[in-house]
């Protein structure tokens, strides 16, 4: 092995470059801090560690990111592999036991014979090329400057907050009742905890009222859309949550035979039950307040918590400006830039980004043609939306918005979202093939749904296009509530 690559970071990100690079016979130095240091939201020493939800969001073909999920294990993604095999209920989502999770991912690349694992911290960019900056959102200042420093531009910077997680033997399970929205993935993936209306106020303009962390002096919030503290979405008019992460559509309590007038959903965090997140819940409430004003969901009066929600910085570049099509700086060759950091928000979003870079990179090092994933796929439009002009470029989830659009029939919401999906996939094929990865199977749900709705000779399949204009993407919301 004559080429080797240096990472930095051993995140969702990091560890799929470096599993990508490694497989097509690259020796790799993946650099990790842990265990001589963490950032504020973790809390363990194994890679791919997810410290916010233990969701991969939802799983339906025609979502974007189940899209994108379906093409990352076409194309081998060791993330998606090792998620199949620590799934946890989570009804129309795919969630994972992430103890479970991080201890594969961390198995899995110690067993790479080309993989250098090395526990260093880094502050400033290595002299080491090609070098892959997969640092996450919580970056080191210092390490934060030096790229900066680099890039000619001023790092941007705003707060994501983080869910809170309960016990389940402090939930009082007399107020609750077990169920998916409109029955989809069993009785058992989602606690609901009803509010009636009068309830429901009462909860909102406590939440208003709250006492919050407030940020440093220096520090300005920015938060990402899709994941904004609960208090703030509520600051925005007494109705935002009923219609946001508390709305009851698709849910009936079973002992009312009626839905709530809103209602708070907690989702497993491990198989085995113990312990549920609130969904949607991110908060920067302080830990009193949580327990105070969480305290008024019906259920959790008496919770008990696992992890109070918290506030944590997210760092990443302006991509348009910095990053080049294959996800190198323009101002400084052989340096990479990958996850978060990136310009990609998402626990999928960050590991497609990676698994993208060590195909690419690891072609690009066989001397080989680089030809990044079709534009009409999800790998594709995902890095498309690093290199779209932006006045004010943000970190997005994938959303089908992103993709280039079609012509023809007007189509309902999901058959427009399953059309954009039967054609990505059939143009994956190609691009699978010259990489050298045969092409996958379909996983048998997405099967069974595309032959459902995308028969040969329905609307859909008629209003396709192969080749339309880009159209420009908005700032991105979550697929999946509360991800």
């Amino acid at each position: 092995m004559s080429a080797s690559v240096t990472i930095v970071g051993a995140g969702l990100a990091g560890t799929e470059c470096a599993f990508q690079l490694a497989e097509r016979g690259i020796a790799v130095r993946l650099i990790e801090q842990k265990p001589k240091t963490r950032t504020p939201a973790q809390t363990g020493d194994g890679m791919a560690e997810l410290v916010c939800s233990n969701s991969f969001r939802g799983a339906a073909l025609s979502n974007a990111v189940g899209l994108l999920k379906e093409e990352m294990r076409r194309a081998g993604s060791l993330v998606m592999e090792v998620a199949e095999g620590c799934r946890v209920p989570a009804g129309g989502a795919i969630a994972v036991d992430r103890d479970q999770f991080s201890a594969e991912m961390t198995r899995r690349i110690r067993a790479q014979a080309n993989v250098e694992v090395v526990s260093e911290i880094v502050d400033a960019l290595p002299a080491a090329r090609p070098l892959v900056l997969a640092t996450g959102p919580l970056t080191s200042d210092a390490l934060a400057a030096d790229l900066a420093r680099v890039i000619g531009a001023e790092h941007l910077a705003y707060y994501d907050s983080i869910a809170p997680i309960v016990a389940a033997d402090s939930i009082d399970w007399e107020q609750v009742f077990q169920a998916s929205r409109y029955d989809k993935g069993g009785d058992d993936a989602y606690v609901n905890c009803p509010l009636d209306r009068a309830q429901y106020e009462a909860f909102v303009t406590e939440l208003r009222a709250s006492t919050r962390v407030a940020p440093h002096a220096f520090e300005e919030p920015r938060y990402f859309e899709g994941c904004l503290p609960i208090e703030v979405m509520a600051d925005r008019g007494p109705q935002t949550l009923a219609f946001g992460p508390m709305k009851p559509v698709g849910l009936v309590d079973p002992r009312t035979g009626k839905r709530p007038y809103a209602v708070v959903q907690l989702r497993r965090e491990d198989a085995a039950g113990t312990a549920y997140n609130l969904v949607g819940f991110q908060t920067r409430m302080t830990q009193p307040e949580q327990r105070r004003v969480f305290g008024m969901i019906p259920g959790l009066g008496q919770a008990r918590y696992e992890r109070y929600g918290t506030v944590h910085r997210n760092t990443f570049i302006d991509a348009p400006h910095v990053l080049s099509a294959e996800l190198e700086l323009r101002a400084l060759a052989g340096v990479y830039v990958a996850g978060q950091i990136s310009g990609v928000e998402g626990y999928v979003e960050s590991a497609a980004s990676g698994l993208c870079l060590g195909i690419l990179l690891a072609a690009k090092l066989a001397g080989q043609p680089v030809t990044p994933p079709p534009p009409s796929t999800a790998l594709g439009s995902l890095l498309g939306h690093l290199q779209r002009p932006h006045t004010d470029f943000q970190p997005s989830n994938v959303v089908f918005s992103m993709f280039p659009a079609y012509e023809g029939k007007r189509l309902g919401k999901r058959d427009r979202h399953l059309a954009l999906a039967e054609r990505a996939l059939r143009d994956l094929d190609p691009w699978l093939e010259s990489i050298g990865r045969p092409r996958a199977g379909t996983h048998p749900a997405f099967a069974r749904e595309l032959a459902e709705a995308v028969a040969p000779e329905s609307d859909v399949m008629r209003a396709l296009v192969t080749e339309s204009a880009p159209a420009r993407a908005p700032a991105a919301v979550s697929d999946d509530v509360g991800s």
